[in-house]
């Protein structure tokens, strides 16, 4: 069903800032000696990125995609070649010379003094795609052989200005899920149903809705790159995937002449914020560029060198953003899965330690995150349970130990009830398997 865009102005309801609750919830800090820009994840933070990257793997794993590892560093000639320079230099940190500073043209001084023609200073990367080409033209590819699909979470950096820089949402350092297919033209919309599948699956496991997808594709302007016929193929190919995947899913979508990157068109999945405004938190693009400038080519069954097309795909996306994103969705609450203390004990005196502490071990060894709270009196211990958004809160008492259950209650729901022992551990660890929202008690 080819729809136009809904209207999604809506009044915009209350909303926690995620920066108060990543200091509520200790999600992470910043450091006047590691820099603006630069987040540290403390533990509760680096559970959740940890419970998202493991998602993002095991996704891209099922849907064929080959993980690699690349540097965080390249020449800058490799952004030139591939267009990163031109484009995006001033949002890049400057290039390194390992011979000593640059003078004010640029080139790197020898140690007389003189500039060196010859030295190719070092960038961090803006993009991880440029590495993942050079990973595709490594060794010599046949029709047979594609498609082939890289996944890395890896580092990307952004030279942000100090003024636009807001708690994980704009960062310097950027850790993304990416996925880059190098695939035959005929190819394309098999494989864009398949990654187009994968984030529609990914979004609803983390509890977001989606507003509608958008089809960006040329206009009649001569500012795109490959011929005209390419394109109106790979944007055939993406209506198909659309009316396939969006429509029988009850999403509407609707295509925008002159929206697509220079380089390709591409698929677009937007969403709405916890504000009620719109967002693009996923994109299936499409590359006739980096083949181009690169020269990725592979042998048709004819014998002729053929050039590939590439797809930029991913499921999670940045881990920043994302978090930033799911802590204002839920207001802190998150899918009993991602909650950094997914099981908070709280232990009454006439409690013995020992059995609190075993109980303790039995669900850290089934993988589940244990927080036991013992000082204070009870309601403070449940108000700071609170704060921190602790998924399950559990009561364990002398009429508790005689039951052999925990009071369990979800703060989330107002949910309460007595889970006996024997069964508490197998229920949460399922529950946390299968990645439900919430825990049902």
């Amino acid at each position: 069903m080819n729809a136009p865009a809904p209207n999604q102005r809506s009044q915009a309801p209350a909303v926690l800032d995620h920066r108060a609750l990543g200091r509520d919830m200790r999600i992470f800090d910043t450091s006047p000696l590691v820099g603006p820009g630069l987040p540290l994840w403390l533990p509760a933070g680096a559970a959740i990125r940890y419970e998202l990257e493991q998602y993002a793997r095991e996704v891209a794993l099922r849907t064929g995609c080959e993980p690699v590892y690349s540097p965080v560093l390249g020449k800058r000639s490799l952004y030139e070649r591939s267009g990163h320079w031109a484009k995006f230099a001033d949002d890049m940190f400057p290039p390194m010379y390992l011979g000593g500073n640059a003078d004010s043209s640029g080139s790197a001084p020898d140690l007389d003094g003189s500039p060196d023609a010859d030295a190719d200073p070092l960038v961090l990367r803006p993009a991880n795609c440029p590495h993942h080409a050079q990973i595709y033209a490594s060794e010599p590819r046949s029709y047979r052989d594609l498609p082939v699909r890289y996944s890395e979470l890896a580092s990307m950096f952004r030279a942000e200005r100090s003024g636009v820089l807001s708690g994980l949402s704009r960062v310097r350092q950027i850790n993304l899920d990416d996925a880059h297919v190098f695939c035959r033209p005929d190819q394309v919309g098999a494989e864009v149903r398949t990654a187009l599948a994968a984030v529609l699956e990914v979004l609803d496991t983390l509890g977001i809705e989606v507003a509608y997808l958008r089809l960006s594709g040329r206009d009649a302007s001569e500012r795109w790159l490959g011929a005209p016929e390419r394109w109106a193929a790979a944007e055939e190919a993406l209506r198909a995937v659309l009316d396939d995947v969006a429509s029988p899913a009850g999403l509407p979508w609707h295509a925008e002449a002159g929206e697509a990157a220079f380089y390709g068109p591409k698929i677009d999945v937007q969403v709405l914020d916890a504000r009620g405004h719109e967002e693009t938190l996923a994109t299936v693009q499409l590359d006739f560029n980096q083949p181009e400038r690169f020269d990725l080519t592979y042998v048709a069954a004819s014998g002729e060198r053929e050039r590939v097309v590439m797809i930029h795909r991913g499921t999670v996306g940045a881990m920043e953003r994302m978090v930033a994103f799911l802590l204002e969705r839920h207001g802190g609450r998150l899918p009993f899965w991602l909650a950094p203390v997914q099981v908070c004990l709280l232990p009454l005196p006439d409690a013995p330690d020992q059995l609190v502490d075993d109980l303790a071990a039995d669900l850290r060894a089934r993988g589940l995150r244990v927080r036991v709270e013992r000082e204070g009196s009870l309601g403070s211990r449940i108000r700071k349970a609170r704060q921190r958004r602790d998924a399950l809160l559990g009561v364990l008492g002398a009429r508790e130990v005689a039951a052999g259950a925990l009071a369990v209650t979800d703060p989330a729901s107002g949910a309460r009830a007595s889970v006996p022992l024997a069964e508490l551990g197998d229920r949460l660890a399922e529950a946390a398997r299968r990645r439900v929202p919430r825990v049902s008690l």
